[in-house]
């Protein structure tokens, strides 16, 4: 096989994972075109270790994928969860409450979403206290100061 043609079945894979969206497909064409590569550098590969190398290749790239990089990409915000799951969850507040006005809290990591939300708190908090969600009342907080 030509480096054309190593070059286009991994062009056609690589869209094929359009149609068919397993993201798996994806990195076998990425082994054909590193194939491709391959045969456009050193001229001439025997069939066999053409196939060799773009089955290595392919299965190395699908393992690091699962391996390393996909779970680095995942959500690790608590979006879309129900509110039970931020009940506990620490802030800052970066704006205490006034009369008439909500508070603001910060926290480390978004919260459904969001890393800033407005709260109500029954105790007196003042800038740069931590604070706990003890309940969620539509888009507003419901926060404790502990000691």
């Amino acid at each position: 096989m030509l480096y054309w043609h190593w070059l286009t079945l991994g062009l056609l894979l690589i869209l094929a994972e359009l149609f068919i969206p397993s993201f798996t497909i994806f990195w076998f064409g990425l082994g054909a075109l590193l194939v491709g590569g391959l045969l456009l550098l050193l001229g001439e590969l025997a069939l066999n270790w053409q196939i060799f190398i773009w089955a290595i290749a392919s299965c190395l790239f699908t393992f690091l994928w699962f391996r390393f990089f996909k779970p680095r990409m995942t959500d690790r915000t608590k979006a879309g969860l129900s509110r039970e799951a931020i009940i506990g969850e620490s802030g800052q507040v970066i704006h205490p409450p006034e009369e008439g006005r909500r508070g603001t809290v910060r926290f480390a990591k978004p919260l459904l979403g969001s890393d800033e939300w407005p709260f109500i708190c029954e105790q007196t908090v003042a800038i740069g206290d931590r604070v706990f969600v003890k309940d969620v009342s539509g888009n507003t907080l419901i926060v404790e100061r502990r000691s």
